[in-house]
């Protein structure tokens, strides 16, 4: 499709837009290279407006933009059209998007072996930044009629099939294909035009690939997910999903036709952006890294780990659309668990249907925003615990070590929480919290980092703006990042161990030499937080020694010695134990809560008086 728009080299990038759609709220960001550098200036917020009555995308970007223009004084629309290019107070050099509206892009994958290539069907599709909707292979347990009502019932977006290696056995991969041939699956959009189909399977199967799906479908064949059992090689499905994203998907969603004529630069699904800049951290940092992308109607976790990027997405798990999805999930109980006051289950459950109706509405009280910091927990918790099922190493290879434990060990995920040494969140909730303590402890409750970890977040909600900046101007969207996105909000100690019953012995001897000479030294005991003020810019010499049984990062009872940094809440000890656990009686569960919400100041010291627990 031909663009209006030419995009200027990066030296003529001056001043840029980017904006997002989501499934809730279309973002607008506006940068502009000052001094030589490229900063942050001004953002906007308007709700989306895909579906009915607008269904029109572009009318949502425009409120954003319009918001800008009201903020800061310049202008960049002409009518509604963005001005290009900049000059003096109007127009901008550059404009770029991403989107998750409308539910994003949807897809179903299929394989032969449901843990195999099933699975790793999964891991690239998910990787493209799609939702899968759901994962079918010969073994999944489901009769061939249930699978083809199925695939009526789902409408996908388009559908990725992978199975065998290359050279292989052609009859399984060729009848899970007849089978999706048989179902005649409809896209979600645009019945005029044809689903796109990416096959990425056994290379022997090509042939007969092309002559079920050649005519009626349109059909990409690209190298094999499984070439062999032991490599995974998905960069050519994954790139195959985004260009069939642009060319069909996109092209007959509401009003992305128009905006697609916006911008010289496809668009680029949310998610995908948002693990760009996860992996820019790992990169930059030379670092393990898990970050999360908390949105209106998804929960995305993303992993970086010894060079292994894995991102999943939880299509029911959110904080607007699906807030009730989480509800249903992880159960009311789970929920209250996390308010140290008490309400009536019918109460909040009424509010979280409310928030479900009125997706866009923000809390008018703190407790709401507490109740909703208690959802998010555990959509965060849900997702990590669905993301753990896929970051684990390829099942079928072929293995070094025998023995029932190295089985059991490789059968899990390769997540070393004790190796992990960022863990970044972004998103709406966690970007917009009143406190950026709030995001801290929702994070720390929900991922239980383990050893010396550096917590970060997005300042307002920019990652996946800056991930597709970075496809065109990776310089502008670093500097912007370091500077303007990226918010050290501190550092979280804690030692894995479990706290058994209402130990109260002493977890780790500590030593803490802060920048201005002080030492800070403690016997900290189990089931405490505690927070020592210590400035983003600021680092601290420390000596830690845990229990016997707790491990820091060095071995069960070993001492650790290590140079931290600080942020905006600071220095985090956490002695809750590893896995944390609440206690079960209310009360004191209450009280609990209590004590560790006023350490970290989280919330107004009126809020959590006693008298709130009654």
């Amino acid at each position: 499709m031909m663009k209006e728009n030419v995009l200027p080299s990066p030296s003529e990038m001056n001043v840029i837009l980017a904006t997002d759609c989501g499934s809730t709220t279309s973002k607008a960001r506006l940068f502009r290279k000052v001094g030589g550098e490229y900063r942050f200036v001004s953002s906007g917020e308007a709700p989306t407006t895909v579906e009915s009555p607008f269904e029109d995308v572009t009318m949502g970007v425009i409120n954003a933009i319009r918001e800008i223009e009201d903020l800061t004084g310049h202008k960049i629309l002409s009518g509604n059209r963005i001005v290009v290019p900049a000059s003096g107070d109007r127009g901008v050099d550059a404009y770029v998007t991403t989107s998750s509206a409308g539910g994003g892009l949807q897809m179903m994958v299929a394989g032969v072996i449901l843990s195999m290539t099933a699975e790793s069907a999964q891991r690239a599709a998910l990787g493209a930044g799609a939702i899968v909707m759901d994962a079918m292979a010969i073994d999944d347990g489901r009769k061939i009629y249930e699978k083809i009502q199925r695939i009526r019932q789902l409408r996908p977006d388009m559908i990725l099939i992978a199975g065998g290696t290359d050279g292989g056995t052609v009859t399984h991969v060729v009848r899970m294909a007849e089978l999706i041939r048989s179902a005649e699956p409809t896209p979600r959009l645009g019945l005029g035009y044809k689903l796109p189909i990416v096959y990425a399977g056994n290379n022997s199967a090509r042939e007969h690939i092309k002559k079920l799906f050649g005519e009626r479908f349109a059909l990409r064949v690209v190298d094999n997910i499984r070439p062999v059992l032991e490599v995974e090689n998905s960069e050519p499905a994954r790139d195959a999903i985004h260009e069939f994203f642009m060319e069909h998907v996109m092209s007959h969603a509401p009003g992305y036709d128009k905006l697609m004529k916006w911008t010289p630069v496809p668009i680029m699904p949310t998610p995908a952006a948002e693990g760009l800049m996860f992996q820019m951290i790992s990169n930059h940092y030379k670092a393990n890294v898990l970050g999360v992308g908390l949105g209106g109607a998804t929960t995305n976790v993303y992993s970086v780990y010894e060079g292994r990027f894995t991102r999943t997405v939880s299509a029911n798990l959110g904080m607007s659309y699906s807030i009730c999805n989480v509800l249903k999930e992880a159960g009311i109980g789970d929920i209250l668990r996390w308010l140290p006051f008490q309400l009536d289950s019918v109460d909040v459950r009424d509010r979280l249907r409310n928030k479900m109706i009125r997706p866009t509405t923000i809390p008018e009280t703190i407790e709401d925003l507490m109740i909703e910091h208690a959802v998010a927990r555990e959509a965060l918790r849900l997702g990590f615990e669905h993301h753990k099922t896929l970051a684990r190493p390829l099942r079928g290879a072929r293995r070094t070590k025998t023995g029932l434990f190295e089985q059991r060990l490789y059968e899990e995920t390769y997540i070393d929480m004790l190796k992990i040494e960022w863990l970044a969140g972004t998103g709406g909730l966690l970007s917009h919290a009143p406190e950026r303590a709030q995001s801290a402890l929702m994070l720390i409750d929900a991922f239980q980092p383990e050893g010396i970890t550096r917590i970060a977040q997005d300042s307002v909600f920019m990652m996946p703006h800056l991930g597709v900046l970075s496809t065109v101007h990776q310089e502008a969207a670093i500097e912007i990042f370091e500077k303007d996105c990226l918010v050290r909000v501190g550092t979280c100690i804690a030692p894995r161990g479990a706290i058994r019953g209402a130990e109260r012995s002493k977890i780790l001897s500590m030593n803490l030499e802060i920048p201005d000479g002080e030492n800070i030294e403690e016997q900290v005991p189990s089931g405490v937080i505690r927070r020592i003020r210590l400035g983003a810019n600021e680092k601290a010499k420390l000596k830690i020694e845990p229990a016997r049984g707790f491990d820091v990062g060095t071995g069960p009872g070993k001492q650790l010695e290590a140079t931290v940094e600080g942020g905006v809440v600071g220095i985090i000890i956490d002695t809750r134990g590893r896995p944390l656990v609440l206690p079960t009686s209310d009360d004191e569960r209450r009280n609990k809560l209590l004590e560790w919400f006023k350490e970290m100041d989280a919330y107004p010291e009126e809020v959590l008086s006693p008298k709130r627990t009654g």
